[in-house]
């Protein structure tokens, strides 16, 4: 179906938006959306995945050292249909389903022209920094933000590719190779897909670590060869007995919460360890010993970095790899109670998709 040209300019319809007004509280509000600019794609938004930075600033007010300013719009693993276009766009249709990039660059700071897009100095995320995410029924977006997503994928399978870049942007930072040993410390929804892209990617074993039952089988059911309880020395020993007491070659650790000792404790001498989740406080405590002694290669983690194309290949080429991990949905108006439910990791929740649109 073409779109109308005539209706590009005039129809401004009023959406549904979820705004994070408090810690733990949100307020439901109606809004008047713009059309769509040139060069730029109205999609009506289907389904946004809980991500845990916005569980972050819904149980702490703040991601990392950075507070929130309320109200706020959280939501950037987004999912949708094509609704409108402005002028100069081409290419697309009312209906195209697609998924959205939040991250808008400025592409000419020292960063962008080194290739470290997701570095730049003038960054806009969708969901962060006062920019409103996704979880509001339409959002207009430039052309380049958006990524077809092909039939053979569902919209809550769409919500997976923004997490799953961040997995592999990680991954770009310590590429396993063929028969590495690895260790990731906690089987939330990153923890999970970097289960999977690690087992995908041919390590040889392949350890999680997470405190809670449920999750530890999604671990295994991702391709973990060992759930283990912790963190705890426990778990430091059990690794280390395993094997030979020589430690993993890989680590990542997607949990961070004093965590990011173990993660250089279970690295073995000259090995990689990647920092992904984030941590609640402004500074951690870390074994700076421990990391010399072993001359440990030590990544942070900053979102990802054009790795959209490359995830949603994946995820659409093996998505039964990455499927198990979609566990739960909430229409909008239950948000709250599906924040509340992935805060406690309670009833068996691997990801929550919130469900907005037609759908919610």
């Amino acid at each position: 179906m073409s779109i109308d040209p005539a209706s590009r300019v005039s129809y401004r319809p009023s959406v549904r938006v979820a705004a994070l007004t408090a810690v733990r509280q949100f307020a439901l509000s109606q809004q008047e959306l713009a059309p769509p600019g040139p060069g730029e794609i109205q999609i009506e938004v289907r389904a946004v995945g809980i991500c845990g930075s916005d569980l972050h600033a819904y149980s702490e007010g703040a991601v990392g050292d950075q507070p929130c300013t309320f109200p706020i719009v959280l939501g950037h693993e987004p999912a949708g249909v094509v609704v409108a276009t402005g002028a100069g766009v081409t290419g697309w249709n009312v209906g195209d389903p697609a998924v959205a990039e939040p991250a808008h660059y400025c592409y000419h700071c020292e960063l962008c022209l080194r290739g470290r897009h997701n570095l730049c100095r003038h960054l806009r995320f969708l969901s962060a920094g006062g920019e409103p995410g996704f979880f509001r029924d339409r959002v207009n977006l430039p052309v380049a933000n958006l990524l077809r997503l092909p039939s053979d994928l569902s919209l809550a399978e769409g919500t997976l590719v923004e997490p799953l870049a961040v997995v592999l942007h990680s991954l770009s930072l310590a590429p396993p190779v063929l028969g590495d040993s690895a260790a990731v410390i906690g089987a939330g929804p990153i923890g999970l897909l970097t289960a999977a892209a690690l087992r995908r990617a041919g390590v040889g074993r392949l350890f999680v670590i997470e405190p809670v039952p449920h999750r530890r089988e999604l671990a295994l059911a991702m391709g973990a060869d060992a759930a283990l309880f912790g963190p705890s020395k426990d778990v430091n020993r059990e690794i280390q007995a395993a094997t030979g007491g020589r430690g993993v070659d890989l680590v990542f650790d997607c949990a961070t919460y004093g965590t990011e000792n173990l993660a250089l404790s279970l690295a073995a001498s000259g090995g990689r360890v990647v920092y992904t989740g984030i941590p609640s406080g402004p500074t951690v405590p870390i074994d700076v010993h421990a990391w010399r002694r072993k001359e440990l290669g030590v990544h942070q983690v900053r979102r990802s970095n054009h790795d959209g194309p490359a995830a949603l290949q994946l995820l659409s080429r093996q998505s039964r790899l990455f499927a198990p991990l979609l566990t739960h949905q909430r229409p909008l108006p239950a948000i709250g109670e599906a924040f509340d439910l992935v805060e406690r990791r309670a009833d068996g929740v691997g990801k929550m998709v919130v469900r907005l649109g037609q759908d919610g």
